[in-house]
């Protein structure tokens, strides 16, 4: 075999490997090692410190020390802490009830209260598994209780669930400037058109649909509604600390008053005092937080290491090179690259996890990007738009697993699936529409940072 055809082969044998179960993480070290070992190989071996002067484990040691000394990756672990914080300071049950009851003359009004908290609760967390659960444990009750429709409630919960990873500040988005190489400032004013677009019409969806069909959506009781003075005091004393929490956070960001690091660490301090407040900081509750954003953060940063050493040892054995060969003899014209790509990245969605798709194959499209005149920032929201999907399209729709996890016999798993593919519609109908008007991602970075130059 040529060495373009043994990348080929790392790369299907990387596939079926993780549609078969195994971590993502040790599985892109072990196959980066593996075939590297094989790339790299100078033969001569006679003693067994020669088994070790192979280059690939010159490139392992200094792909992990990138990892650890990149500057924008520091974001992610103070992102992740300000949201395990908020979910253990009982915020998001009180957001709920408060939004729902500010909502309650709109048809669904519990609907787009868990939509609205999902939002609010998932930008602050950035963790679709973490939002699905919690709201999954709060909403759907609270849902079922007042005879919505199961289906559709689930279909709510999961939709709103994976909002978190669009709309700033993301930490998908801050992954995808570190591999990109591109600018977080920029990617985070691109996403927030495009994620308010997409929380918009789901809200549109639910209100459509209630229109049409109120016995999905029952409108609360008279007497199970508060004096307005308590609906606005708890919507007061809910919506806005959080709200205006993650306001700072973006726009320090976004005004240029701070890196997403100092961002993050100023939310992360934001969260404690918050918890604080709310008469939820407790010693039990701080160290379980540590210790979550601890594990997802080494989580994050061994899933780095592995993809970077399997792209590295994919592109010197020839494997970028026959992808990019293969879509250039197509003699396609742009709008057919970006469908081509888009179509790619929603089928790898099925088994594989937004992570994987940004770190693993991203990178194998990000070099044709100047062949075909594509503005980076806009093919990044399409991608943005695009993982939406991994988490919504069946069979292997992580949000409805998560959902299933928590509800167990409460509802059947084919219920989620169907209750989620309305939502599966809408996110690509917004892919569509920011096509046809690039503005949508593209007006306020131009309008902040003034246009971009190659």
């Amino acid at each position: 075999m040529t060495n373009p055809e043994v990348a080929i082969l790392m790369l299907c044998l990387f596939i079926g490997l993780v549609l078969l179960g195994f971590p993502i993480a040790f599985t892109l070290l072990a196959m980066g090692v593996g075939f590297g070992y094989y790339a790299y190989y100078q033969g001569g071996i006679e003693t067994l410190s020669d088994v070790f002067t192979n280059n690939i484990f010159y490139l392992l040691n200094q792909n992990t020390y990138s990892v650890m000394e990149n500057d924008t990756l520091v974001a992610i672990p103070l992102f992740l802490f300000m949201g395990y914080v908020v979910e253990r300071a009982n915020i998001v049950d009180r957001l709920f009830y408060s939004l729902q009851m500010a909502a309650r003359n709109l048809p669904g009004s519990m609907a787009i209260a868990a939509l609205i908290t999902c939002a609010v609760f998932s930008t602050a967390s950035g963790i679709v598994g973490a939002v699905v659960t919690l709201m999954g444990l709060l909403a759907f009750p609270a849902m079922a209780s007042a005879n919505y429709n199961k289906q559709f409630a689930s279909g709510v919960i999961c939709a709103g669930g994976t909002l978190g990873i669009l709309i700033p500040p993301s930490i998908m988005l801050i992954v995808y400037a570190a591999i990109a190489e591109l600018s977080p400032l920029r990617l985070y004013a691109a996403a927030v058109f495009p994620g308010l677009m997409l929380a918009g019409l789901y809200i549109v969806y639910v209100i459509a649909r209630v229109w049409v069909n109120p016995q999905i959506a029952p409108k609360p009781r008279q007497e199970d509604i508060p004096p307005v003075a308590k609906i606005y005091t708890d919507l007061l004393v809910s919506f806005v600390p959080l709200t205006v929490l993650i306001m700072l956070v973006l726009g320090s960001i976004l005004g240029g008053l701070a890196t997403p690091a100092e961002a993050a660490a100023m939310g992360a301090l934001g969260g404690l005092v918050l918890a604080a407040i709310y008469r939820s900081l407790t010693w039990r509750k701080v160290k379980e937080s540590v210790f979550l954003t601890a594990k997802a953060t080494a989580m994050v940063c061994w899933l780095f290491v592995g993809s970077w050493t399997f792209a590295s040892v994919f592109s010197y054995l020839g494997g970028h090179d026959v992808i990019e060969h293969w879509f250039l003899g197509m003699n396609l014209e742009p709008w057919q690259f970006l469908v081509m790509v888009q179509l790619i990245i929603f089928f790898l969605g099925w088994p594989l996890e937004w992570s994987e798709i940004l770190i693993i194959f991203v990178p194998i499209f990000l070099p044709m990007l100047d062949t075909f005149g594509v503005n980076p920032y806009f093919f990044a929201m399409l991608v943005a738009l695009n993982l939406q999907t991994s988490f919504l399209t069946p069979p292997m729709a992580m949000s409805a697993y998560y959902l299933k996890g928590v509800l167990r016999d409460e509802i059947e798993l084919v219920e989620i699936f169907k209750g989620i593919l309305p939502y599966l519609g809408i996110v690509i109908f917004s892919m569509v529409l920011m096509y046809q008007f690039p503005g949508i991602a593209l007006w306020l970075p131009d309008q902040l940072f003034g246009p971009y130059i190659p």
